[in-house]
């Protein structure tokens, strides 16, 4: 039997539009979201605007501030190590707390996971690459079973998404390279605990420091701009989007 799908609401189109522009750095980190602008730009009313805000302040793309309001999530060099260190952490105590219960369930998943991902890298999808990325990691998380790891893991994904994106940048491609995952699939499938915590101590390592030596010459060269970011040149940005928005 086939089921009819649902359309997505007016919000979460809303959301997807938004979430692109942030991902591709259309949307700079710490911007400020006006939402009366906004409604306005997208020609809606505030009811959608504020679920697509909702819904982005659940993945952790934006963040309100109180006596400020809503912003994009900023990314700095303390950030990016904070974010390395503890998904380190994280990763490992997933491996570890799944390692015996590897079926061949998890382990079609992972590849399926890994295949999907290299597509969107052949592809140069940027978009693609990081909603891929963050599936294929997510998986351990998912099969832990523990609720408080799989809540710490879905916490961090915004940053994660953003702080994928810096990495791009850092080393001007579309997406991570080609080979970045094999390593970590082949230990991940293999029988050696020891050599997955090695793994995922040096995949999680690979490009922190170029990624944050971008984040520390971009809050050299822009932070006076970042921490001013006029509503009206965020709202501009997210009108060109909004005409890009398919009619309903």
């Amino acid at each position: 039997m086939i089921l009819k799908l649902e359309k997505l609401t007016l919000g979460a189109q809303i959301a997807d539009q938004m979430r692109d522009a942030i991902l591709k750095g259309e949307i700079a980190p710490g911007a400020a979201i006006v939402e009366t602008s906004l409604a306005q730009q997208f020609g809606v009313s505030r009811g959608p605007l504020r679920e697509a805000i909702r819904q982005l302040i659940d993945e952790g793309l934006l963040v309100q501030i109180p006596f400020t309001g809503t912003h994009v999530v900023d990314l700095t060099v303390e950030a990016v190590r904070e974010i390395y260190s503890l998904r380190t952490a994280l990763e490992i105590f997933a491996f570890e707390l799944i390692w015996q219960r590897r079926d061949k369930s998890f382990r079609r998943e992972l590849i399926r996971r890994h295949t999907s991902l290299s597509r969107a890298i052949e592809r140069e999808d940027e978009i693609a690459c990081i909603s891929s990325e963050l599936a294929l990691h997510s998986l351990v998380y998912e099969a832990s079973k523990h609720g408080l790891l799989l809540d710490a893991w879905n916490r961090l994904s915004g940053k994660l998404q953003i702080y994928w994106s810096a990495h791009h940048l850092a080393h001007q491609r579309r997406g991570p390279r080609r080979d970045s995952h094999e390593s970590y699939i082949e230990a991940a499938l293999g029988p050696d605990l020891e050599r997955m915590r090695d793994e995922i101590r040096s995949h999680m390592r690979l490009g922190a420091v170029a990624t944050e030596t971008f984040i520390a010459e971009r809050q050299s060269t822009s932070t006076a701009a970042l921490s001013s970011v006029a509503p009206s040149s965020t709202s501009s940005t997210f009108g060109t989007i909004a005409r890009r928005m398919p009619k309903i």
